[in-house]
């Protein structure tokens, strides 16, 4: 913009300010003029003239203001907003009206809310565990908060183990470091996560939290919510650095209704990931405050847009915090998961007829969701959120969430004999002439044969041609014990198609651990802690477990000496434990055989 430019527009900002006032030298105009011919006026001609060409001059002023807002920076106070667009993306702060909180305000916790469901919401901030063994987790002290907790948390691991390199490079990142770029993939060495510094983890957080208000925003814009009672100059602040301040600025707040919440609220709008990254790094503090999770999911919900939220739910009229214990709703989950608040978990949605839709998850996510609900047959959990880019899941039961996760992006691969068996089977299923009865003609079985590059032994397949017609269960005991060189699915670690792999489990909510090394005298011992839990999982693959254990049975036996330098959970069965966690597991891996030490893993 020119000088010219803009001296214009401050003259037009100033009698944009003006007209609100009254010049020492008008007339007063609070009080009604009568004329002579009885007519009541509210202002007199000259002044309601001036005050016209105020309004016309304020209304040029906020026009021109949005359209220099293009081009440059500037920034315009008013009462209780600031608008300042900036190079790299714009910032709107403002405070949001009566109407727009109380429609926020009923959308989460319904027109009759109970006080103790208000305070479980305004007391949990987002905040790691103190304890060593549990320290990359998010500790939850109130019920209620934890689907808003349990999904962070999950974003969180993504960055700690996959992305841990990046992280420590970015705790002293440079100014104009671009928090889009794509990380680099490495998997976290060890569990040795005691190791980890707070900066790195609070890197972690900060990125996760960016990541899914991004999403929530369909990666063009996202929203912050903050206190206003923090005071006005550290809204664009570079750190709110001092907990104590937080801590006192919130002493006495209580918010029991929408308009509580309205006085306090205020909103900021992002539209460069650099610049939210930037704002969410300085407000940190506040996160992890007492507000920390309300004001998250307020961000989540204001950045999708409280229209779409409505449109994404099949039942806008129920509460998103459910009663009659105030837990997060599957719309909550799903909206930091895949940034629509859905309120299924299947993949897509499905057609009710009559022009009635019910929706599900419709895209690709990063982490994943697994349900109790789908053990009991209560739902079915779709693929995009069964597996999700990373080993990483939300978990559902009735009433709490928590998180699996495993340090091998290995386990996501399908099972590598497990597809061969398919191939063959399909191969032989298509030579199958009596209508399903499993058996075929020499001829098709010599078909089966070159279409699956399978290589018997002469005197195995002799023995296979001698009848007239070959039965599945006969030739697939001959495939188990070909080596996997010659087409079949024996291979020399005696596994047979099982996977091995360790999971871990979180629950971030503070249950009194039996197994911890409390000490019993003193009043200072930690009597109650988040859990982490190390499971060791074993898959047998899809032909029974009783032909799997037999199968590896003989070949340990056959092996003799050549198994002794093998892992021994290799060559005899695991012991098979239970919880209703493994049932969940068992919806993402059917046949899944689970063990740990110490006390059953816990999902409530």
């Amino acid at each position: 913009m020119t000088d010219l430019d803009d001296e214009e527009l401050q003259m037009a900002i100033q009698m944009s300010m003006q007209c609100m006032q009254i010049s020492p030298s008008e007339p007063k105009r609070s009080n009604p003029v009568e004329t002579a011919a009885g007519e009541v006026v509210s202002e007199l001609p000259e002044a309601n003239n001036r005050r016209f060409q105020r309004e016309k001059m304020a209304a040029a002023a906020e026009k021109r203001l949005m359209a220099g807002s293009e081009s440059g920076s500037n920034v315009v106070k008013r009462e209780n907003q600031e608008v300042e667009e900036l190079e790299d993306g714009s910032i709107v702060s403002k405070d949001l009206s009566i109407e727009e909180v109380n429609e926020l305000f009923v959308m989460v916790f319904g027109y009759e809310v109970s006080k103790g469901i208000l305070e479980q919401w305004c007391n949990q901030g987002i905040r790691f565990s103190s304890d060593p063994g549990t320290s990359i987790g998010l500790v939850q002290h109130e019920s209620g908060p934890c689907g808003v907790l349990a999904t962070i948390q999950a974003l969180v691991l993504k960055y700690i183990l996959f992305f841990l390199d990046e992280l420590k490079d970015s705790v002293s990142m440079p100014q104009n470091w671009d928090p889009s770029a794509k990380f680099r993939s490495q998997t976290v060495p060890s569990n040795n996560f005691s190791s980890l510094t707070e900066d790195v983890k609070i890197s972690a957080l900060v990125r996760s939290m960016s990541q899914i208000l991004f999403l929530c925003g369909s990666n063009e814009r996202a929203v912050i919510a903050t206190l206003s009672i923090l005071g006005n100059n550290s809204q664009h602040s570079e750190e709110i650095s001092k907990n104590e301040g937080i801590t006192e600025a919130l002493e006495g707040l209580s918010i029991e209704s929408a308009l509580d919440l309205q006085k306090v609220l205020r909103v900021e709008t992002y539209t460069s990931r650099a610049s939210l990254l930037k704002r969410i790094e300085a407000t940190m503090p506040l996160f992890q405050s007492r507000m920390g999770a309300l004001l998250f999911l307020t961000s989540a919900l204001l950045s999708r847009g409280l229209d779409l939220i409505q449109t994404d739910r099949d039942d806008p009229s129920l509460p998103l915090v459910t009663a009659p214990f105030g837990h997060a709703s599957q719309e909550i989950v799903n909206l930091l998961l895949c940034g629509q608040a859905v309120s299924n978990v299947f993949d897509g949605r499905m057609d009710l007829g009559g022009g009635m839709f019910l929706k599900g998850v419709s895209n690709n996510v990063e982490v994943g969701f697994l349900t109790l609900l789908e053990s009991l047959n209560y739902c079915k959990v779709g693929q995009y959120l069964k597996c999700p880019k990373w080993p990483i899941w939300v978990v559902g039961s009735e009433s709490h969430y928590t998180v699996l996760f495993s340090l091998d992006t290995n386990v996501q691969n399908e099972n590598e004999l497990e597809e061969r068996e398919s191939q063959i089977r399909k191969a032989f299923d298509a030579q199958d002439q009596s209508g399903g009865g499993g058996f075929i003609t020499v001829e098709g079985f010599h078909q089966v044969l070159r279409e699956t590059n399978i290589k018997l032994p002469r005197e195995k397949l002799e023995h296979l041609s001698s009848t007239d017609y070959i039965v599945w269960s006969e030739f697939w005991q001959v495939i188990l014990d070909l080596d996997k060189s010659l087409g079949g699915l024996k291979d020399s670690s005696g596994l047979m198609g099982k996977k091995v792999f360790d999971l871990y489990h979180f629950n971030g909510i503070a249950k009194s651990d039996l197994n911890g090394s409390q000490v019993n005298s003193g009043v200072d011992s930690p009597l109650q802690r988040p859990r982490l839990t190390k499971l060791r999982v074993s898959v047998p693959p899809k032909w029974t477990s009783e032909e799997f254990m037999a199968d590896v049975t003989i070949f340990s036996a056959f092996s003799g000496t050549e198994s002794s330098g093998k892992d021994p959970e290799v060559s005899k069965p695991e012991p098979s434990q239970h919880a209703p966690l493994v049932d969940c597991i068992r919806t993402r891996w059917p046949r899944a055989i689970c063990s740990w030490s110490g006390d059953p893993p816990s999902i409530v």
